[in-house]
C-alpha cells in the first residue's frame, strides 16, 4: 500500500497557501510511516505524475471555492471527485485535472482520492494567510490522518511518541 498526501497551493496568495501548510502540519504533527509520503505541490502540474502514479490512496489539501462561508472545511470524494474537477473551485486549479487524465490514461490512477479543502477569505497576495484558514489548517491535516489511519496506515500522533 502507497499514499500520497499532497499539499497545493501559492504561498504568497494569503490563504491560498492553506493545502502546502496543512501538508506540513501533517509532517509535524504525526508519525507517519515510510508507505505515506507527502508531498509540497505548490502549484506544480505534470512534474508530479510520477509521485502521484499507482498510489493506493491520493488525498489532496487545498483552498476549494465551494460556495460556503469562509474557513468551512469540505471533503470531496468519489463520484463528486470528476464534477469537482470539471469546475474550478480551486483559484490556482494546478493543472490537476490534467495530471489525473494523464494518469488515467497511462493506467496508473491512484486506487482512491479524497479532497480536503477549505473555503478561502482572502487570494490577495500576501504571506499570512487570514485567522479564519489558518485556523482550519490544524484540522485539514487532522482529517488526512484519519483517512491514513481509516484505510490501515500506521499513523501516530506525534505527541503519543514514536521518534
Amino acid at each position: 500500500m502507497r499514499a500520497v498526501v499532497l499539499g497545493i497551493g501559492n504561498t504568497i496568495l494569503t490563504d491560498e497557501a492553506a493545502g502546502v501548510r496543512a501538508a506540513e502540519a501533517l509532517e509535524k504533527g504525526y508519525v507517519l510511516p515510510g508507505d505515506v509520503q507527502v508531498i509540497d505541490g505548490g502549484t506544480s502540474g505534470m512534474e508530479m505524475i510520477e509521485d502521484l502514479a499507482g498510489a493506493d490512496l491520493l488525498i489532496v489539501l487545498d483552498v476549494v471555492r465551494s460556495g460556503n462561508a469562509p474557513g468551512t472545511l469540505v471533503r470531496i470524494e468519489g463520484d463528486a471527485i470528476p464534477k469537482f474537477f470539471r469546475r474550478k473551485l480551486s483559484p490556482h486549479q494546478i493543472g490537476l485535472p490534467d495530471v489525473l487524465a494523464s494518469l488515467e490514461l497511462l493506467g496508473t490512477m491512484p486506487g482512491a482520492i479524497i479532497v480536503h479543502g477549505v473555503e478561502p477569505v482572502s487570494l490577495e497576495l500576501g504571506t499570512e494567510m487570514t485567522d479564519t484558514v489558518a485556523r482550519a489548517v490544524p484540522l485539514l491535516a487532522d482529517r488526512a490522518a484519519a483517512d491514513l489511519i481509516e484505510r490501515g496506515y500506521a499513523v501516530m500522533h506525534a505527541s503519543c511518541g514514536g521518534q
